[in-house]
């Protein structure tokens, strides 16, 4: 299925999703509600209803769903829209139904189960038309455009693979343009040099031209481009960073200058920027207000009868920019001259048995709140590291130092995924690096959400290397 449609395709699906679950809720309510007052003014009923919306489109953020539906396997289509449905129904179950209260809005639990039990039915039902649809009429929502690629060098042998391991993007490469036969391995594909680029593509359907031409034959490139224009064919030069960047990229514009950007940043974007520390500003006033107003006394004292020295561990830890910032948690260890140079290990003689629970539970954490409102750190970030193991991984793996464009976080990508606790080996490192980048270039709000609902998942069910 081609490019030019999924965002089309996406949008259909989501807008028909919401049509369906609001459709769910309303037609429920006349059947269960007896009150007689209108929906459209039950200011009782309207937060729950705009709850619920908010929580759907939490829960397809999380599974990925409208990703899926310009995937070829309906099964996997389908079992995401499964994953999705579960994980709304819990999400549902916990906040309205356990946190919210339905009694607060007067919304009655079989109101909820009715809605929701219509709503599975009309979603499972809407997907099985849309596939039929699309295995049926494909002409109807993808077509193949036209290609040819004029120069026969690295950068379009790499197009050229690009289009035949993604066929559903429905481009058909018609073959190469280039002054060197002698370039191609398949001689089928050689359509002409330069000069005959012209004829070929008024004489031929064209929808599109790569041109992969390099820098230096800029007065081809510009007759090239000429051409095409005259004949209404889209016009695409391949730039020749690619043999040092190997994945996406991010184009900028500085006036008529393009500029590539080797990542993306969401967070260079001030709006994200004020979303997300909003966003810490209030969570974690939240945990202070709730949790630690009343926790932290209790552990105080139990960590002071335990052993001897300060209730709190604090360490020199490497920011935002590198810039160093006192990080705050609760003393989970003996005092010991190798707290600032030696990571905790499983079974290490330094931890007590209050921290060994302390550190289990990710307790130990929940002072960095404080780091967080005073903003030196965010709830969701890389884990900020020691400054000596800063120093030596630095050194070590290239990317290192890129996890510090972000402020350093409570939890993280790398941290529900598996890669938190004692690195032992330099490849260990590697791989939380690599989440923290991707992290740092696929940040959204809802990625987020995922990060803090993950890592509370991951305390209840307790993970292997909290130690």
């Amino acid at each position: 299925m081609i490019t030019r449609y999924s965002n089309f395709l996406k949008s259909v699906n989501l807008v028909f999703d919401y049509l369906i679950l609001n459709a769910s809720l309303i037609i429920t309510y006349f059947e269960v509600d007896k009150s007689g007052i209108s929906w459209t003014v039950n200011k009782q009923y309207l937060p729950i209803v705009l709850s619920i919306n908010l929580i759907w489109l939490l829960s397809t953020n999380i599974t990925g769903l409208y990703e899926y539906v310009l995937n070829n396997n309906s099964v996997k289509t389908f079992q995401a829209v499964y994953k999705t449905y579960i994980l709304f129904i819990c999400f549902i179950f916990v906040s309205v139904v356990i946190i919210i209260g339905t009694n607060f809005y007067f919304i009655t639990r079989p109101y909820l189960y009715y809605s929701m039990i219509l709503f599975g039915f009309l979603i499972g039902v809407w997907k099985t038309i849309f596939l039929l649809i699309r295995r049926s009429n494909r002409t109807l929502i993808s077509d193949t455009i036209n290609v040819v690629i004029v120069g026969a060098r690295q950068s379009g042998f790499e197009l050229q693979r690009f289009f035949s391991e993604n066929p559903f993007r429905g481009y058909k490469l018609l073959g190469f343009f280039d002054d060197d036969i002698s370039r191609l391995s398949n001689k089928k594909l050689y359509l002409g040099n330069n000069d005959d680029f012209k004829d070929y593509i008024s004489n031929n359907k064209v929808d599109e031209i790569f041109c992969a031409l390099p820098t230096a034959e800029h007065s081809t490139i510009q007759r090239l481009m000429l051409c095409a224009d005259k004949n209404l064919i889209r016009f695409r030069i391949v730039p020749e960073y690619h043999e040092y960047l190997n994945k996406p990229t991010y184009l900028q514009s500085f006036g008529s200058i393009p500029v590539i950007a080797v990542r993306e940043e969401p967070l260079e974007n001030r709006f994200n920027q004020l979303v997300k520390r909003l966003f810490d500003i209030f969570f974690s006033l939240f945990v202070i207000v709730f949790i630690l107003s009343w926790l932290l006394p209790i552990l105080a004292i139990i960590i002071k009868l335990e052993s001897r020295g300060p209730v709190f561990f604090v360490q020199q830890r490497p920011g935002l920019y590198h810039k160093p910032f006192k990080c705050y948690k609760f003393r989970s260890m003996k005092i010991n001259r190798d707290a600032d140079t030696i990571q905790a290990t499983k079974d290490d003689s330094r931890i007590t048995r209050v921290g060994a629970f302390l550190r289990k539970t990710s307790l130990d954490e929940l002072p960095q709140f404080f780091n967080t409102l005073i903003g030196n750190m965010s709830v969701v970030g890389p884990r900020p590291n020691m400054m000596i193991h800063t120093e030596q991984y630095a050194e070590l793996i290239d990317k290192f130092m890129v996890r510090h464009f972000l402020k350093p976080g409570i939890t993280g990508w790398a941290q529900v995924n598996g890669f938190r606790g004692e690195t032992k080996t330099t490849q260990a490192m590697e791989k939380r690096v690599e989440a923290d980048v991707w992290y740092l270039e696929n940040w959204s709000f809802f990625l987020d959400i995922q990060i803090i609902v993950l890592t509370l998942w991951n305390i209840l069910k307790g993970e292997e290397n909290a130690f």
